[in-house]
């Protein structure tokens, strides 16, 4: 809708907006680190640490999506259009999971208490970044001709992501920005009550993996979908998700819930 602020070529809305996605996940992560017994700066420290790692993971996933693609052009994986590209969030996803690992290990936090902590950040962050995809035009809808649909119609989006102007599409960006902002608002409200660690990281995955799902049913898929079934890429990946979020919340069931340590105020 609108991919640069105040018509400035070089200061686009979708990377305004994942900077401030970030800030807030990471100034909420920070904020919930203290209730679990967790210190503030090392899990602000992880936060960057999976924030450089996403970046770089969702940018290889949208290249491995779109092999073919790439293999037939290998000269615009080195373009300024694929370094404004978003990527693929769960390649993000896994390659933050995959640092995060690495640095829980290293820095000696509880992993499954630091991924409670984590959760509603990512939601909230996943939220505000959705609405930069909506902004900037990309993983756009298939075409729809209900009363909410929309159509984007400024030449720098398509020239930035290749959205089709002046078509009506799913707003499939709003559904899935409303969708984490809804996820959001139940893990804030969840992760403040007694609970067994690794519980609110199985809601999240639960919660997540099935509303991408839905989503990407009225999602324009320009490689196709996976190996001639229904379901592209993302879907197969939900399910799977799915299944570990819902082993992760069987599991916590079972073990006594703890209550977060009331926060001290400071005058």
């Amino acid at each position: 809708m609108y991919p640069e602020i105040l018509h400035i070529s070089f200061l686009h809305t979708y990377g305004v907006l994942v900077a401030a996605a970030f800030l807030a996940a990471l100034w909420l992560a920070a904020r919930l680190a203290r209730p679990a017994g967790l210190n503030p700066e090392t899990i602000t420290n992880l936060g960057i640490y999976c924030a450089l790692a996403a970046i770089g993971g969702a940018k290889v996933m949208m290249f491995i999506v779109d092999l073919p693609h790439y293999a037939e052009n290998p000269g615009e994986i080195f373009t300024v259009a694929t370094l404004q590209a978003g990527g693929v969030f769960y390649g993000g996803l896994i390659a933050a999971l995959a640092v995060a690992f690495w640095y829980m290990r290293k820095a000696r936090l509880p992993a499954l208490k630091t991924a409670d902590v984590f959760a509603p950040a990512i939601a909230l962050g996943h939220g505000i970044g959705r609405l930069g995809c909506f902004s900037a035009g990309c993983c756009w809808g298939v075409e729809c001709h209900l009363p909410w649909a929309v159509t984007f119609s400024n030449p720098v989006a398509r020239d930035l992501v290749g959205v089709p102007l002046d078509v009506p599409l799913h707003p499939t960006q709003l559904y899935e920005s409303f969708a984490e902002f809804a996820i959001f608002a139940f893990l804030y409200w969840r992760v403040r009550k007694p609970h067994a660690t690794g519980a609110i990281l199985g809601l999240y995955l639960m919660l997540y993996s099935t509303a991408r799902f839905i989503v990407e049913f009225f999602r324009f898929h320009e490689q196709g979908l996976l190996w001639g079934t229904p379901l592209d890429t993302s879907q197969w990946i939900s399910l799977g998700l799915f299944a570990l979020g819902a082993w992760m919340w069987r599991r916590a069931r079972v073990e006594p819930p703890v209550a977060p340590k009331p926060s001290r105020k400071t005058a």
